[in-house]
């Protein structure tokens, strides 16, 4: 075999192995989730694919506001999507129409219908996040079965891209949560 030949398989050979390599670091740091449900309309809608930030929380902590994908606490095969709303060390209190957080009600616009339950409140513990979903009447969350682990949470929900129409970067609202203490 000649040297040039020789040469172009080793390059070949090279650009995919390189490729892969590219390819599968880029699959640890991100991946695309199809939501499931309507618990986080009118944001999100069912059958709209996202795409996640799995580092988003190497070095840090998830802040109000955000949308994360998480496993389900009660049964970790399935994948929940859903707004953090506390972070460890808040207090959380509802009644049949408001949050508040720390004593400071949130004026949430991302919700189309306020509505809880009943009238609670959790102290939340170390690595301990409290999670809603934003349809409020049509969400499996927090309210029902409590602080969600840091454990569960895969990462930050970053840009919408399926179908077309829903393409978009995620706002965290960050202005709701402003006149909340700073997160530990």
């Amino acid at each position: 075999m000649s040297e040039k030949r020789t040469r172009w398989i080793r390059e070949v050979i090279e650009t995919i192995a390189l490729t892969l390599l590219v390819l599968f670091l880029i699959r640890l740091v991100v991946q695309g989730f199809r939501t499931d449900g309507y618990s986080m309309d009118p944001d999100f809608h069912n059958g709209e694919y996202v795409l996640v930030n799995k580092a988003a929380y190497l070095f840090g902590q998830p802040q109000r506001g955000d949308v994360i994908v998480f496993h389900y606490p009660l049964d970790p095969h399935e994948v929940f999507i859903k707004r953090v709303i506390g972070v460890p060390g808040d207090t959380i209190h509802t009644t049949s129409t408001t949050v508040t957080v720390d004593g400071d009600q949130l004026s949430e616009p991302y919700i189309s219908t306020p509505f809880n339950y009943d009238n609670r409140t959790w102290k939340l513990g170390p690595n301990q996040f409290f999670v809603m979903g934003d349809n409020r009447e049509n969400s499996l969350d927090s309210r029902i079965w409590g602080p969600l682990d840091r454990g569960y949470i895969i990462g930050r929900v970053v840009a919408a891209y399926w179908p077309v129409n829903e393409v978009g970067i995620i706002t965290s609202y960050s202005s709701v949560f402003a006149a909340i203490r700073a997160t530990p």
